[in-house]
């Protein structure tokens, strides 16, 4: 039996027939929400007329293709997935126990001994550079054996030996006694 249309007597096309079954499906809230839904696409393409949205989205896509010519989109996608693994499996006291040790190193790493021992240390660096700046190496065994019969040479030596010694010293002692860091 086939379909026609009121007032015809010929029957309805496929196409015809596709478009009724479409017109019967419409409900007034399936009307709404596909204007609703051309309404939020136009605003979208309304915003690429604005230049510096139109410049940010070529920009990203841009990037997008070099990253994509190198091989580093699924890297990319990688390591968005660890990222977000990570903080989904971060709980509370993980988050917690991160931030007490960041407070910890910077109550022991924001003291003034160890400013004070950092700008020492620069300075140091910064006058044995412009000490050096220049000069050519020079000498060579005989040069050696001169620089070692002075006794500022010697205190030098003598210094980076003892400094040595106390550091192999207290990392011993750490194995040992982990707990006795500060002493």
């Amino acid at each position: 039996m086939n379909e026609s249309s009121p007032g015809r007597n010929e029957p309805l096309s496929e196409l015809e027939r596709v478009a009724q079954a479409a017109t019967d499906a419409l409900t007034d809230g399936i009307v709404e929400r596909l204007s609703v839904t051309g309404v939020n696409a136009l605003e979208i393409v309304d915003r690429l007329n604005d230049d510096q949205t139109r410049d940010a989205v070529h920009k990203v896509l841009d990037r997008l293709t070099e990253l994509n010519n190198i091989g580093a989109v699924d890297t990319l996608f990688d390591a968005v997935t660890v990222i977000h693994s990570a903080r989904s499996a971060a709980t509370d006291a993980m988050v917690e126990r991160f931030f007490i040790f960041i407070e910890h190193m910077i109550n022991n790493l924001g003291t003034e001994e160890l400013a004070l021992l950092a700008h020492n240390a620069r300075r140091a660096m910064e006058e044995a550079a412009d000490e050096h700046a220049g000069r050519k190496p020079s000498g060579g065994m005989l040069k050696a054996v001169s620089l070692l019969s002075k006794p500022r040479t010697i205190a030098a030596l003598e210094f980076f030996l003892t400094f040595a010694c106390r550091m192999q010293e207290r990392t011993q002692q750490h194995r040992h006694d982990p707990e006795n860091l500060g002493n």
